[in-house]
C-alpha cells in the first residue's frame, strides 16, 4: 500500500465513520481505564455487561478501593481471567488514590505503572480520554495492517510504530478506531468480508485481482502476545 493509497484508504473509512468511537461503555476517564484492563482477551460486549453492575458500585477509585478485592471479583466474573483483573482494578485505584488524588494521569510511564496496565492499555486511555494521536494495537488493528499492507509487522509495536510513521495527520487521533472496527466487523480473521468492504480497491491482498491468502498462510504475519 502506497502513500497514495493510504490517504484514500482512510479517507473512505472517515466518509462512512465520521465521529468514531469505542464499543465500550463508560462515564468517566476512570472508568474507561478499568473497562479497558478488563478487556483482554475479552469482548466488548462481555466488558459491558460487567461493568454496568461494577461500575454502579464503584465509579470512582476511592469507591472500588472500599468495594474490595472479594466482592470485584464476584462483579467481573463473567470475564475471562476476573480473579487476576479484579485484583489489579482494586491495586491500581488505590494507587490512584494514594499518588495521583483519585484521578487517572495523562502519562504514559505513569500508566504503564498500573497493575494490569501495559502499552496496549495505555494507548487506549491516552487516545480514547485524552485525543492523543496513539495507536493501541489489538489482534484486529494488528491483522489489518498486516493484510493490507498499511504497516505490515512481526510484533504490535513494530505495527504501532509503522501506522504512526504511515498513517496521515489528519486521520491519526480516530485512526485505532476505524481500524478496530474494520477488522472486527469487516476484515475479519477467518473469513474477511472482502465483497463488501469499501477499501478493498487499496488492500494488498483483498483488492480485485488478488487472491486472498488463507488464515496463517506462510509469509503472512502472525499476532505476538503482548501485556495488555
Amino acid at each position: 500500500m502506497d502513500t497514495q493509497d493510504i490517504e484514500a484508504f482512510f479517507a473512505t473509512l472517515r466518509s462512512a465513520n465520521p465521529d468514531p468511537r469505542t464499543e465500550l461503555e463508560y462515564t468517566s476517564v476512570f472508568e474507561l481505564l478499568c473497562a479497558v484492563l478488563l478487556s483482554a482477551q475479552a469482548t466488548d460486549t462481555g466488558v459491558n455487561r460487567a461493568t454496568r453492575a461494577l461500575f454502579a458500585a464503584a465509579p470512582t477509585p476511592a469507591r472500588m478501593l472500599e468495594l474490595g478485592v472479594e466482592r470485584v471479583t464476584v462483579l467481573v466474573r463473567t470475564i475471562g481471567l476476573y480473579r487476576t483483573k479484579a485484583r489489579h482494578l482494586v491495586e491500581t485505584s488505590r494507587i490512584l488514590v494514594e499518588r495521583h488524588g483519585g484521578r487517572v494521569p495523562r502519562d504514559r510511564a505513569a500508566l504503564e505503572a498500573l497493575p494490569g496496565v501495559g502499552r496496549k492499555t495505555a494507548n487506549v486511555v491516552l487516545n480514547v480520554a485524552f485525543g492523543e494521536p496513539t495507536m493501541a494495537v489489538d489482534t484486529h488493528i494488528f491483522r489489518v495492517a498486516n493484510r493490507t499492507g498499511l504497516a505490515p509487522g512481526r510484533t504490535p509495536l513494530a505495527v504501532e510504530q509503522g501506522l504512526l510513521a504511515r498513517v496521515p495527520g489528519t486521520y491519526l487521533v480516530d485512526a485505532h478506531h476505524w481500524l478496530i472496527l474494520h477488522g472486527r466487523y469487516v476484515c475479519q480473521a477467518r473469513r474477511p468480508r472482502c465483497e463488501s468492504c469499501s477499501v478493498r480497491a487499496w488492500c494488498d491482498t483483498g483488492r480485485p485481482g488478488v487472491a486472498v491468502p488463507p488464515r496463517n498462510a506462510p509469509g503472512t504475519a502472525r499476532r505476538t502476545r503482548t501485556r495488555a
